[in-house]
């Protein structure tokens, strides 16, 4: 499958839930959902996990094909924002445990069911 940016987007607004994770808010979706959708993307789409350290916790995004992808960033601007986006991106490379550590796998299973269902992919 080829990344496409404005579609995957569009997917992972549809996907993010409680059920992809507890943090979720209908007016702030992208809301705690940054480890998990980092994990998915990376399982979908390849590339790297990346990270960057946020006032006491690490806030997790892609890099595919060489170019940094934070499928989350609307968490930063949107109500109950709980951080500032990033001023500028470590780029830390990471892995998919990493991102993980805590994420329950049934939030990962779900997400990446509903995005498959929201591409239209098997």
């Amino acid at each position: 499958m080829i990344f496409d940016e404005q579609a995957v987007r569009i997917a992972l607004h549809k996907a993010w839930s409680l059920q992809t994770a507890v943090q979720w808010k209908a007016d702030n979706p992208a809301l705690g959902q940054c480890n998990v959708t980092a994990a998915v993307i990376y399982g979908m789409f390849g590339g790297e996990v990346l990270r960057t350290r946020l006032p006491g916790v690490w806030h997790y995004y892609n890099r595919i094909r060489g170019e940094r992808y934070d499928l989350t960033d609307s968490q930063f601007t949107a109500p109950g924002a709980l951080f500032d986006a990033p001023d500028t991106y470590a780029d830390e490379v990471s892995s998919v445990s990493a991102a993980m550590t805590g994420i329950p796998q049934r939030e990962y299973d779900a997400l990446k069911h509903a995005v498959e269902k929201a591409l239209d992919t098997p």
